[in-house]
């Protein structure tokens, strides 16, 4: 037993140091949602196909949008990033996602509103 403690003495740590150090995720995976409000047509693809139903399209005015996104519902499968045809959803690398405060995994992306200070 010795002889096996030893050897792991040496080897490298089979876990991460994390929070200390930053998680790196590998190509492809899917985490916290992105919305790019300005290219979503409305079409509401990603409501439709999302299993959970934790994407909500509103219409603001035309052709202007918000995605609210429930977190706790969401489970990450990225349905609705392939569904989307103007590539509005993105699957972001962010991991970090819990919250002590529920109402903080309600996220809502609304488009920036245009600037009307032509003169």
């Amino acid at each position: 037993m010795l002889k096996e403690v030893l050897n792991h003495i040496m080897k490298k740590p089979a876990t991460n140091l994390y929070p200390a150090q930053k998680l790196q995720m590998p190509p492809g995976f899917r985490g916290k949602l992105k919305f790019y409000p300005e290219r979503c047509i409305g079409c509401k693809l990603c409501m439709r196909d999302c299993p959970t139903q934790a994407i909500t399209i509103n219409k603001l005015e035309d052709n202007k949008f918000e995605a609210v996104i429930e977190l706790d519902r969401c489970i990450y499968c990225g349905q609705c990033v392939d569904s989307c045809p103007k590539k509005a959803l993105e699957s972001t690398k962010d991991v970090e996602l819990t919250q002590l405060d529920a109402h903080k995994l309600r996220v809502v992306f609304r488009a920036q509103p245009e600037n009307n200070s032509k003169k």
